[in-house]
C-alpha cells in the first residue's frame, strides 16, 4: 500500500474513532507530516484521498475540516463509521432494513419465476435450521440460517448482480441480525414470515412472493422498533 494511502487510512480511523469529530479541523500538513514521519507532499496526497470521498473538505486559508458521515460519498468508510456508532445502531438498522426492502422484495419476485427445485430444498433446510436454533435459544445459529435463507432467495433471482449488492454490508447485516434475533418474539415472527416467503416461492406466483417478502421486511422493521429501539430509550 502506498504511504499516502496508509496515512489516509490512519486518518480515517482517527475520524471514525472520534479523535477528529465532524466539524473539527485536522492538524496542519506540517504537523501531520511530523506525526506520520512523511513528507508534506505525501500527507497532501492522503488528504486528497479523503477529500475525494467527501470525508473532509478544504477551506483555503483555514484548513481541512471533517464532514459528517452522512455526507461521505464512499461506501466502505460509511459502513465502518456506522459499525462504530453503537448509540445510533437502531437508526442504522432501520436504514439497512429500508435498503433490504428495496432489493429483496424485487429479488423474491424474480425468484418466484426462476427458482429451481434445489433452491426450494435449500430454503426449506435453512428454515428448519432456524426453527432448531430458535428452540435451542442459539442466536448465532439462528442468524447464520436466517442470512443463508435470504442469500438463497437472492441467488434464486437469477440475476448475478443482486447478491453482490449486499456484499459490502456483510458485517452490518450480521450485527443487525444478532441485535434482533436475540429476542424470542422476533425469532418467532421471523420464522412465520420465512414460512410465508417459502410458500410463495413454491407457488411460483411473483405477486405473492413480492407481498410475502414485503410483509417480512415491514414486520422486521416493526419488531426492531418495538423490541429493540424502544428499549434503548
Amino acid at each position: 500500500m502506498p504511504l499516502s494511502d496508509d496515512i489516509a487510512e490512519r486518518l480515517l480511523s482517527s475520524i471514525i474513532d472520534g479523535h477528529y469529530p465532524p466539524g473539527t479541523a485536522l492538524p496542519p500538513e506540517g504537523e501531520l507530516a511530523e506525526q506520520c514521519e512523511a513528507s508534506r507532499l505525501t500527507v497532501r496526497e492522503a488528504i486528497k484521498v479523503l477529500r475525494s470521498q467527501n470525508v473532509v473538505r478544504i477551506h483555503r486559508g483555514r484548513g481541512t475540516y471533517v464532514n459528517a458521515p452522512d455526507q461521505w460519498t464512499a461506501l466502505e468508510p460509511m459502513i465502518r463509521a456506522a459499525a462504530a456508532a453503537p448509540r445510533t445502531s437502531g437508526a442504522i438498522s432501520e436504514k439497512l432494513i429500508e435498503a433490504r426492502q428495496m432489493i429483496e422484495v424485487g429479488a423474491a419476485q424474480l425468484a418466484a419465476a426462476r427458482r429451481t427445485d434445489d433452491d426450494l430444498v435449500e430454503l426449506a433446510e435453512q428454515l428448519d435450521a432456524m426453527r432448531d436454533a430458535a428452540e435451542a435459544g442459539d442466536t448465532e445459529a439462528f442468524v447464520d440460517a436466517d442470512i443463508a435463507f435470504h442469500e438463497v432467495v437472492m441467488r434464486a433471482s437469477g440475476n448475478a448482480f443482486v447478491p453482490l449488492l449486499f456484499e459490502p454490508f456483510g458485517r452490518l447485516l450480521i450485527e443487525g441480525r444478532r441485535q434482533t434475533s436475540a429476542v424470542p418474539q422476533i425469532r418467532t415472527n421471523a420464522i412465520a414470515h420465512h414460512e410465508a416467503v417459502l410458500e410463495a416461492l413454491r407457488s411460483g406466483q411473483a405477486d405473492k412472493a413480492r407481498r410475502a417478502m414485503d410483509d417480512h421486511m415491514v414486520q422486521t422493521a416493526d419488531d426492531l422498533r418495538t423490541h429493540v429501539i424502544s428499549k434503548q430509550d
